[in-house]
């Protein structure tokens, strides 16, 4: 067992090492399992649901013939569940709704100049497919985090993919946020099966939803094919980065730390902070907390490739995390909102000793689904934009073309594109006569 996390100084390390301790756990044999995950695909695409079927029996140890979720199973599962869970789940469930509901666009409607009228209008993506990861534990949480905006957005199919025994607790959530179609079947093949469609299943336009490595290759692969579909993000095993100051409660950071670790033994966990004491207490709870946990055995393989990394001041500990640009980016500092506009990578920030990431997992509001391996740089946090697509209207009227035309022409001459140039003159003319 763990004795606590290796604490390093931040100036002592070159470039090069100073880059290597920043790195992510590397995804053990890559080449195997992208190959393995393309033979599963391409078995879904030749043989639907029989493969299917067989998968999901040989790797999920199913033992029915039928892997839909019908009506009555889902009033069964949700019979058997107890008040308090639900009320859990109705709570966090109206939370992330208020959350997203705020985040509806009205239509956009511009003049540009007079008679030249622009338009921004957004449609729901038409079907949708969830994916709700399976293993030790249930997560009703991922199925709010990707039903809720789903449901708000009004996109006119939602299907969920879950590897067997689907919890009750998942199938109540599902409830909740409109799911159409729930389907007991995990892994690459759910995702194939989700993308390119089965007997059984029809294809979606988007897959949403974290999964294993083999979940995350294959949403990988099906985005990379034009007959595929669309993914909301990269992403990889769980991750925080904490940044403290003399000030912030070594518990806390510690239990926050284990709260992420938990989730894989790939997961990362580290905390930058100016202050060695901060680091050296932080590293002995760490050890403390994590001896009580019920998934200590995981989050041990967690914490034995997480850091406490020592730095110079609160600026080089923001520099260092906008380096890494963490899934969640914790500031326990004496005043946390004074950094935010400096803090620029993160897929979700948490701000002072009072707000746990758990809060954000469950049920603050926010989505947990988080772009991860350093795409924060360029990807978003799950919202409600990734349900909708976006289009744009114009309409022109005479004064309008005749205010504009000389603008269009100029531009489509200097291109060398006639057809575009007629396009107006044509119309001009008509005007002129």
């Amino acid at each position: 067992m763990s004795t606590g996390m290796k604490i390093v100084n931040w100036t002592a390390l070159s470039s090069v090492e100073q880059s290597a301790l920043l790195a992510r756990p590397a995804i053990a044999d890559l080449a195997t399992l992208s190959q393995t995950v393309a033979q599963i695909i391409q078995a879904i695409q030749t043989k639907g649901d029989s493969k299917l079927l067989d998968y999901t029996k040989r790797f999920d140890n199913f033992k029915g013939n039928n892997l839909v979720k019908t009506t009555e199973d889902i009033k069964i599962a949700i019979a058997r569940l107890n008040a308090n869970i639900k009320t859990a789940i109705n709570t966090a469930y109206q939370q992330v709704v208020k959350f997203h509901k705020a985040q509806q666009q009205e239509v956009i409607k511009v003049e540009t100049m007079p008679g030249v009228v622009c338009e921004l209008h957004t449609q729901a993506i038409e079907s949708v497919g969830l994916y709700i990861p399976g293993g030790s534990a249930p997560l009703p949480s991922t199925v709010i985090m990707t039903g809720v905006p789903a449901q708000i957005a009004g996109c006119s199919r939602i299907v969920l993919c879950s590897p067997p025994p689907i919890a009750d607790e998942i199938l109540y959530a599902a409830s909740l946020c409109g799911v159409d179609e729930i389907y007991t079947v995990g892994g690459a093949q759910a995702i194939a099966a989700l993308a390119y469609g089965t007997e059984t299943i029809a294809a979606v336009d988007k897959i949403f939803g974290p999964g294993n490595a083999f979940v995350t290759e294959a949403k990988r692969q099906v985005s990379n094919d034009f007959r595929g579909a669309v993914i909301d993000m990269p992403a990889g095993p769980s991750e925080v980065l904490v940044i403290a100051d003399g000030a912030a409660d070594p518990a806390f950071i510690a239990a926050d730390m284990l709260s992420q670790a938990e989730h894989g033994p790939d997961s990362q966990a580290i905390l930058v902070t100016p202050c060695a004491k901060i680091a050296a207490r932080t590293s002995i709870e760490i050890a403390k907390q994590l001896a009580v946990l019920t998934r200590k055995n995981i989050a041990n393989k967690a914490i034995a490739h997480s850091v406490c990394i020592i730095c110079q001041d609160i600026d080089q500990a923001i520099q260092i995390s906008n380096r890494y640009a963490p899934e969640h980016l914790i500031v326990q500092t004496a005043f946390p909102r004074n950094l935010q506009a400096k803090l620029r990578n993160a897929g979700s920030i948490f701000l002072g000793a009072w707000t746990p990431v758990a809060v954000g997992d469950y049920a603050s509001g926010t989505n947990h689904v988080l772009p991860t391996y350093g795409n924060t740089k360029t990807y978003s946090s799950l919202s409600l934009t990734d349900f909708v697509k976006r289009y744009t209207i114009q309409e022109l009227s005479k004064e309008g073309l005749k205010n504009i035309s000389p603008t269009v022409t100029c531009l489509a001459v200097a291109e060398g594109l006639t057809a575009h140039v007629r396009a107006v003159t044509i119309r001009m003319e008509k005007l002129a006569n």
